[in-house]
Protein backbone atom coordinates (compact mmCIF):
# COMPACT_ATOMS: atom_id res chain seq x y z
CA UNK A 1 0.00 0.00 0.00
CA UNK A 2 3.11 2.34 0.43
CA UNK A 3 4.54 3.26 -2.95
CA UNK A 4 8.22 4.54 -2.58
CA UNK A 5 9.28 7.73 -4.87
CA UNK A 6 12.80 8.89 -5.19
CA UNK A 7 13.73 12.37 -6.61
CA UNK A 8 14.49 15.37 -4.91
CA UNK A 9 14.12 13.46 -1.58
CA UNK A 10 13.12 9.61 -0.91
CA UNK A 11 9.32 9.58 0.07
CA UNK A 12 6.29 6.97 0.67
CA UNK A 13 3.32 7.83 -0.20
CA UNK A 14 -0.03 6.28 0.81
CA UNK A 15 -2.78 7.27 -1.00
CA UNK A 16 -5.89 5.59 -0.03
CA UNK A 17 -8.30 7.06 -3.14
CA UNK A 18 -6.23 6.98 -6.16
CA UNK A 19 -8.85 7.85 -8.29
CA UNK A 20 -9.28 11.31 -7.00
CA UNK A 21 -8.35 14.31 -5.74
CA UNK A 22 -7.43 14.12 -1.93
CA UNK A 23 -5.96 16.40 0.65
CA UNK A 24 -2.42 15.89 1.60
CA UNK A 25 -0.55 15.40 4.50
CA UNK A 26 3.82 15.50 4.30
CA UNK A 27 4.89 14.10 7.28
CA UNK A 28 8.56 14.80 8.17
CA UNK A 29 10.37 12.74 10.76
CA UNK A 30 12.65 13.54 13.57
CA UNK A 31 16.68 12.94 13.65
CA UNK A 32 17.52 9.55 13.97
CA UNK A 33 15.02 7.79 12.19
CA UNK A 34 13.22 7.63 8.88
CA UNK A 35 10.29 7.92 6.55
CA UNK A 36 9.01 4.83 7.50
CA UNK A 37 8.57 5.57 11.50
CA UNK A 38 5.57 8.20 10.96
CA UNK A 39 3.73 7.17 7.90
CA UNK A 40 2.46 3.89 10.15
CA UNK A 41 0.41 6.72 11.82
CA UNK A 42 -1.32 7.64 8.47
CA UNK A 43 -3.91 4.41 8.07
CA UNK A 44 -5.22 6.07 11.71
CA UNK A 45 -5.76 9.07 10.23
CA UNK A 46 -8.34 10.49 8.08
CA UNK A 47 -9.30 8.30 5.47
CA UNK A 48 -9.98 11.28 3.27
CA UNK A 49 -5.92 11.72 3.74
CA UNK A 50 -3.43 11.39 0.78
CA UNK A 51 0.07 10.88 3.17
CA UNK A 52 3.56 11.05 1.86
CA UNK A 53 6.58 10.37 4.69
CA UNK A 54 9.80 12.14 3.64
CA UNK A 55 13.18 10.78 4.34
CA UNK A 56 15.66 13.72 5.74
CA UNK A 57 18.99 13.82 3.66
CA UNK A 58 21.45 14.03 6.11
CA UNK A 59 22.87 10.08 6.54
CA UNK A 60 23.70 9.52 10.02
CA UNK A 61 24.15 5.39 10.36
CA UNK A 62 22.08 2.49 8.35
CA UNK A 63 18.40 3.81 8.54
CA UNK A 64 18.90 6.95 10.22
CA UNK A 65 18.80 10.40 9.31
CA UNK A 66 19.04 13.77 10.33
CA UNK A 67 17.55 17.03 8.68
CA UNK A 68 20.67 19.52 9.59
CA UNK A 69 23.71 18.33 11.71
CA UNK A 70 22.59 19.19 15.63
CA UNK A 71 25.35 18.42 18.25
CA UNK A 72 24.29 17.20 21.83
CA UNK A 73 26.63 19.84 24.67
CA UNK A 74 26.15 20.02 28.11
CA UNK A 75 24.74 23.28 27.53
CA UNK A 76 22.05 22.18 25.21
CA UNK A 77 21.56 20.91 21.84
CA UNK A 78 23.35 23.47 19.21
CA UNK A 79 22.49 23.72 15.21
CA UNK A 80 24.17 24.04 12.27
CA UNK A 81 22.06 27.19 11.22
CA UNK A 82 22.73 27.41 7.69
CA UNK A 83 22.83 23.53 7.05
CA UNK A 84 19.30 24.24 8.61
CA UNK A 85 18.54 27.16 5.80
CA UNK A 86 19.69 25.17 3.13
CA UNK A 87 17.58 21.79 3.62
CA UNK A 88 14.76 23.91 4.38
CA UNK A 89 15.01 25.89 0.93
CA UNK A 90 15.40 22.62 -0.52
CA UNK A 91 12.40 21.02 0.94
CA UNK A 92 10.12 24.21 -0.10
CA UNK A 93 11.26 23.29 -3.32
CA UNK A 94 10.48 20.14 -2.87
CA UNK A 95 6.81 20.74 -1.79
CA UNK A 96 6.57 22.88 -4.42
CA UNK A 97 6.85 20.19 -6.71
CA UNK A 98 5.03 17.74 -5.37
CA UNK A 99 2.16 19.82 -5.10
CA UNK A 100 2.36 20.09 -8.68
CA UNK A 101 2.80 16.71 -9.32
CA UNK A 102 -0.27 15.34 -7.00
CA UNK A 103 -2.73 18.32 -7.27
CA UNK A 104 -3.55 17.63 -3.66
CA UNK A 105 -7.21 19.24 -2.63
CA UNK A 106 -7.15 23.20 -2.54
CA UNK A 107 -3.13 22.72 -4.51
CA UNK A 108 -1.67 22.56 -0.60
CA UNK A 109 -0.68 20.46 2.06
CA UNK A 110 -0.94 19.81 5.78
CA UNK A 111 2.74 19.39 7.31
CA UNK A 112 3.29 17.44 10.42
CA UNK A 113 6.40 17.01 11.68
CA UNK A 114 8.16 15.48 14.91
CA UNK A 115 11.16 16.86 17.01
CA UNK A 116 13.41 17.94 14.11
CA UNK A 117 10.64 17.72 11.50
CA UNK A 118 8.76 19.97 13.65
CA UNK A 119 11.71 22.92 13.09
CA UNK A 120 11.27 21.99 9.39
CA UNK A 121 7.77 22.21 9.95
CA UNK A 122 8.45 25.60 11.41
CA UNK A 123 11.18 26.83 8.87
CA UNK A 124 8.69 26.22 6.05
CA UNK A 125 5.61 27.76 7.14
CA UNK A 126 7.83 31.23 8.06
CA UNK A 127 9.44 31.10 4.53
CA UNK A 128 6.50 29.73 2.35
CA UNK A 129 2.65 29.83 3.92
CA UNK A 130 1.10 30.01 1.41
CA UNK A 131 1.88 26.24 0.63
CA UNK A 132 0.20 25.29 3.66
CA UNK A 133 -3.52 24.41 4.98
CA UNK A 134 -1.79 23.61 8.32
CA UNK A 135 1.48 22.43 10.27
CA UNK A 136 1.13 19.83 13.19
CA UNK A 137 4.49 20.63 15.53
CA UNK A 138 5.08 17.11 17.88
CA UNK A 139 7.32 17.19 20.55
CA UNK A 140 9.71 19.66 18.81
CA UNK A 141 10.90 23.12 19.08
CA UNK A 142 11.01 26.71 17.03
CA UNK A 143 13.75 27.03 15.19
CA UNK A 144 17.07 29.56 16.71
CA UNK A 145 16.58 31.81 13.90
CA UNK A 146 13.47 33.25 13.45
CA UNK A 147 11.95 36.18 11.20
CA UNK A 148 11.49 39.40 13.11
CA UNK A 149 8.06 39.99 13.53
CA UNK A 150 8.10 42.83 10.19
CA UNK A 151 9.80 40.05 8.19
CA UNK A 152 6.71 37.39 8.75
CA UNK A 153 4.61 36.68 5.80
CA UNK A 154 1.43 38.00 6.25
CA UNK A 155 -0.25 34.81 5.08
CA UNK A 156 1.55 32.71 8.08
CA UNK A 157 -1.29 34.20 10.59
CA UNK A 158 -4.09 32.23 8.78
CA UNK A 159 -2.21 28.92 8.52
CA UNK A 160 -3.84 26.89 11.54
CA UNK A 161 -1.25 25.47 13.90
CA UNK A 162 -1.38 22.26 16.26
CA UNK A 163 1.42 21.94 18.69
CA UNK A 164 1.84 18.89 21.05
CA UNK A 165 4.35 18.36 23.26
CA UNK A 166 5.13 15.55 26.26
CA UNK A 167 5.80 17.20 29.87
CA UNK A 168 8.00 14.37 30.90
CA UNK A 169 10.15 14.80 27.44
CA UNK A 170 13.57 14.59 27.97
CA UNK A 171 14.92 15.21 24.51
CA UNK A 172 13.62 18.26 24.18
CA UNK A 173 11.96 19.67 27.58
CA UNK A 174 8.36 20.60 28.16
CA UNK A 175 9.63 24.60 28.08
CA UNK A 176 10.40 24.34 24.39
CA UNK A 177 6.91 23.76 23.47
CA UNK A 178 5.49 26.32 25.77
CA UNK A 179 8.11 28.59 24.55
CA UNK A 180 6.49 28.05 20.75
CA UNK A 181 2.95 28.19 22.27
CA UNK A 182 3.95 31.82 23.65
CA UNK A 183 5.35 32.99 20.54
CA UNK A 184 2.96 32.03 17.86
CA UNK A 185 0.19 32.89 20.42
CA UNK A 186 0.12 36.16 18.98
CA UNK A 187 1.17 35.40 15.66
CA UNK A 188 -1.37 32.82 14.46
CA UNK A 189 -4.81 33.11 14.47
CA UNK A 190 -6.05 29.03 14.71
CA UNK A 191 -3.38 27.64 17.27
CA UNK A 192 -4.07 24.83 19.49
CA UNK A 193 -1.72 24.19 22.15
CA UNK A 194 -1.78 20.38 24.05
CA UNK A 195 0.42 18.64 26.83
CA UNK A 196 0.12 14.87 27.54
CA UNK A 197 2.04 13.08 30.15
CA UNK A 198 4.53 11.52 27.76
CA UNK A 199 7.92 11.84 26.79
CA UNK A 200 9.29 12.41 23.30
CA UNK A 201 6.87 10.63 21.56
CA UNK A 202 3.40 10.39 20.44
CA UNK A 203 1.14 8.54 22.47
CA UNK A 204 -2.41 6.99 21.70
CA UNK A 205 -4.39 10.31 23.60
CA UNK A 206 -1.91 12.85 21.40
CA UNK A 207 -3.04 10.60 18.66
CA UNK A 208 -6.59 10.69 18.37
CA UNK A 209 -6.53 14.51 19.04
CA UNK A 210 -4.16 15.26 16.19
CA UNK A 211 -6.53 13.09 14.01
CA UNK A 212 -9.91 14.98 14.66
CA UNK A 213 -7.77 18.37 14.39
CA UNK A 214 -6.85 17.17 10.88
CA UNK A 215 -10.34 16.26 10.08
CA UNK A 216 -12.03 19.39 11.26
CA UNK A 217 -9.03 21.55 8.99
CA UNK A 218 -9.85 18.63 5.83
CA UNK A 219 -13.60 19.38 6.15
CA UNK A 220 -12.79 22.86 5.59
CA UNK A 221 -10.47 22.47 2.79
CA UNK A 222 -13.17 20.04 1.02
CA UNK A 223 -16.14 22.23 1.52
Amino acid sequence: MFTRNNDAFTWLDYNRNPDKKSPLLVMLHGYGSNERDLIMLAPTLDPRLRVVSVRAPLVLAPEMYGWFPIEFTPGGITVDREAARQVAEKLVTFLEHLIEKLQPTGEKTFLMGFSQGSVMSYLTAFRNPELLHGVVALSGQLPDARPEAGALPEALGDVPFLVQHGLFDDVLPIDRGRQANAWLRDRIADLTYREYPMAHQINQASLDFLASWLSERIDRVVS
